[in-house]
């Protein structure tokens, strides 16, 4: 069952439906109709058929499969450009990267499930010499997904890509206010396999209580993206049935300029970082920590990006687009407002940048650490920047956080840049970059702390959405075997001289 937008009060007179609206304009892009537990669970066992089908294939069929799907979205990028954009409000071209990056999640999985999945033997170890060990991955069965609106196709298909690679069938719950595109997602897959079941890849479509629905539907796996205070309560529900999750919860990432860092590519990279998808990033910049003496060339590079970045509801050709989710406005109006009472100085912006639906840029100097514009998910276009004596105190301060998604080091070295990185509790780190680990498929995506648990993309993500099963086989009998009620004293005294030359040497 994929649902459908619904085009009339008549196509489903029982049915509660809600809209899906343009961030920008507020006007009604389409509605969908409200899934309850009825629906969620007769997706589920749709699920169950599709999965015996789908998991049937070969992975070398799983992955021409795939590749049609792949075409298809090549073919049709254009109308899913266009939704992104009414729907979430970012720029077309922003939309088109965020395609093209799904579009390498899916082919990677599909290239990689075979090799990273398949049967493998393992050591069996002196002890155990006459028995053959081996591991393989085996499909979970149906996944459910829970997809966010900031990037409504790269983030769900970090988790749809593998789980299918893997040989799962998935049920996908988009967020309400991209519903459209998720939609669009298993509605391609379908005319890209016109006789695959139903049941492989379907789109369930409502709030906060499909959401839950799912969770309580006996899936085999939850795969979220959201807030840490919703995640929480996803993990919850799937505790009922002791359903394994794989969370990933935004984070309240840092930015780190060290000696001899090109601080002309530290602005770009901050710019970019902060502002693009209007600060709606799981993995953008927040925080901004500058080794003493480059925090002026620093800054006065950042005003001047700044100063040639065009916003706001009146920029045609705008850098980024409105807040997607109308409630955020006044979390970032909050961050601000509270920064400068405690005597942040604004750089750049203020309090009057906030324009709803949009928001222009906001640079804040010396916001204080326990500020929640440094502390909590701002998930808008602003920036705090902070001097600090050393590589040492940003270090610190950049570990403070709660979260620990990911983080960028401009540095004069890539050697040194690393280095630092590796001091950073983040799941991620990308070296005079920015985000550029989420471009490369075969790196794990996820993070520590508040910012969730588990891996997406890569072979970590493969694996994530298979169980493994270790098999062993007798080749051959020996003379002391130890788990028999007619062992003798001579086996075990054969095994006690074993242990002795085996592991009592120094």
């Amino acid at each position: 069952m994929t649902a459908s937008s619904i085009d009339s009060p008549a196509a489903q007179p029982l049915r509660e439906t809600f809209a899906s609206l343009n961030p920008a304009t507020g006007e009604e892009v389409a509605r969908y109709p409200v899934d309850g537990e009825h629906e969620v669970a007769e997706a589920v066992a749709q699920a169950r058929i599709g999965a015996a089908w789908w998991a049937a294939l070969k992975p070398s069929e799983r992955k021409r499969r795939l590749g049609a799907w792949a075409a298809t979205i090549v073919r049709e990028r254009a109308a899913l450009c266009e939704l992104v954009h009414e729907e979430n409000g970012k720029p077309r071209d922003d939309a088109f990267l965020e395609v093209l990056l799904g579009l390498e999640q899916l082919n990677w999985a599909a290239r990689h499930a075979g090799r990273v999945l398949r049967r493998r033997r393992v050591p069996s170890g002196l002890a155990m010499a006459n028995q053959s060990a081996t591991i393989e991955y085996r499909p979970l069965g149906v996944v459910g997904v829970i997809g966010p609106w900031n990037y409504p196709i790269f983030t769900p298909m970090g988790s749809i890509a593998y789980a299918l690679a893997a040989g799962n069938a998935v049920v996908f719950k988009p967020s309400e206010f991209t519903t459209g595109t998720g939609v669009w997602l298993s509605e391609s897959f379908a005319r890209a396999n016109p006789d695959a079941p139903t049941g492989v890849f379907q789109t369930v479509t409502g709030l906060g209580a499909t959401g839950a629905a799912l969770c309580a539907a006996g899936v085999d796996k939850i795969a979220f993206t959201g807030s840490a205070r919703t995640g929480r309560k996803v993990m919850a529900a799937c505790a009922e049935r002791l359903t394994p999750v794989l969370m990933e919860c935004g984070g309240k990432d840092a930015l780190i300029v060290a000696e001899g860092a090109d601080v002309k590519a530290a602005a770009q990279g901050t710019l970019w970082g902060a502002l693009a998808n209007a600060g709606q990033t799981c993995v953008g910049i927040e925080r901004v920590y500058v080794v003493k003496g480059l925090e002026g060339a620093f800054l006065d590079e950042l005003r001047a990006g700044l100063a040639e970045i065009k916003t706001g509801a009146d920029a045609e050709d705008r850098a980024y687009g409105p807040m997607t989710m109308p409630g955020q406005v006044e979390v970032v109006r909050r961050h601000i407002e509270e920064a400068i009472a405690k005597g942040a100085t604004p750089l750049f912006g203020g309090v009057d940048s906030v324009k709803p639906p949009f928001i222009d840029p906001v640079v804040l100097v010396d916001a204080p650490e326990d500020s929640s514009a440094v502390c909590e998910e701002t998930f808008g276009p602003t920036i705090t920047v902070r001097t600090v004596a050393d590589v040492d105190e940003a270090v610190e301060l950049a570990n403070a956080s709660i979260y620990g998604l990911s983080a960028s080091v401009y540095a004069g070295s890539a050697r040194r840049g690393a280095e630092i990185a590796q001091r950073l509790r983040t799941g991620m780190a990308s070296v005079n970059a920015v985000i550029a680990f989420a471009g490369i498929p075969a790196l794990p995506f996820g993070g520590v702390g508040e910012s969730g648990f588990g891996r997406t993309h890569g072979e970590d993500g493969l694996k994530e959405f298979a169980r493994v099963q270790a098999v062993t086989r007798k080749r051959f009998s020996t003379p002391l075997d130890p788990t028999t009620f007619k062992r003798t004293p001579a086996t075990m005294k054969a095994l006690d001289r074993y242990v002795t030359m085996r592991f009592g040497r120094k």
